[in-house]
């Protein structure tokens, strides 16, 4: 999923829409209320229409006071119609006529579950990824889908297992990039990707990590030994090149110094013996040869 295949349907963007502020209001709300009330113990017929009818209307009116949290947001709705996004905290005033529904703008985290899925060369892993994201555009997010939490929930699911399916678990040569060695662009690599998924919710995300990553249980034990097997066969590559490195040196430096002139038989078993005892695994068992070279 791209995101021109979301954009299509997106029709909302957020705009701002402050409204007045409250303590005003507030203030002036209460003084009318109390010359209503002033109005009502006179006991005169007009008057107390008029303290009825100043008492209704400062009501309505103080309907339209709306608090505003730090790290949230009020969206405003009049009649069904989106008329914009109040941001500004404190006690903001608005039509008392309209829907105001809170929003969180605060960063959030989701830990997606624990799934099993199959790497790029089809055996059975298990990953979970932690995503903190932060909801950018709230008319997007609420508007565009039912509910954003969960559509973040279910799209970085689908995030992990797209690319679980997409890297192998370990590399199989030089620079190849899999789940375990490129940490570092398999987060990239997830962040983007979720980032371009929920975007049509107004939701922006700021790292999204893998926590978990593991064998599948059915495998591991296998893959431990391949591990191993594959740490092995390195170990043993390194040794060898460094043995070879130190036969040629031996070689050329008995060549230079004119210590001793041997032929291409003498030169071959010396090989063969310098290899034995720089590749060996355990301690040799030096022999002196107490006759002359050949013999």
């Amino acid at each position: 999923m791209t995101e021109g295949a979301y954009a299509e349907a997106t029709t909302y963007t957020e705009r701002r829409t402050d409204g007045l502020p409250g303590l005003p209001v507030l203030f002036a709300g209460i003084a009318v209320l109390i010359g209503a009330g002033f109005l009502l113990s006179t006991g005169k017929d007009a008057a107390v229409v008029a303290g009825i009818a100043l008492i209704v209307v400062t009501v309505i009116v103080l309907v339209g006071l709306t608090p505003v949290s730090p790290g949230q947001a009020r969206v405003i709705q009049l009649l069904g119609r989106y008329t914009g996004t109040v941001r500004r905290t404190g006690l903001r005033w608005v039509n008392p006529f309209t829907t105001r529904r809170q929003t969180s703008t605060r960063i959030r985290n989701h830990q997606t579950p624990v799934t099993k899925v199959n790497d790029a060369d089809g055996n059975p892993i298990e990953l979970a990824a932690v995503v903190v994201w932060q909801v950018t555009d709230t008319a997007k997010a609420v508007f565009e889908v039912d509910e954003f939490e969960a559509f973040v929930a279910i799209q970085a699911e689908t995030a992990v297992r797209h690319i679980a399916n997409t890297y192998p678990y370990d590399a199989h040569e030089a620079g190849q990039t899999s789940l375990r060695d490129s940490a570092d662009e398999i987060t990239q690599k997830l962040a983007e990707e979720l980032g371009l998924r929920v975007a049509a919710a107004g939701v922006t995300v700021i790292e999204a990590r893998l926590s978990h990553l593991a064998y599948a249980p059915e495998i591991a034990q296998a893959m431990l030994r391949r591990q191993q097997a594959n740490a092995v066969v390195a170990a043993r590559q390194r040794i060898v090149e460094g043995a070879v490195g130190m036969v040629d040196m031996a070689l050329t430096k008995l060549s230079e110094d004119s210590i001793v002139d041997l032929d291409e038989e003498r030169k071959a078993a010396m090989v063969s013996n310098l290899l034995v005892v720089l590749c060996a695994d355990r301690d040799t068992q030096p022999v002196v040869n107490t006759g002359t070279l050949y013999h």
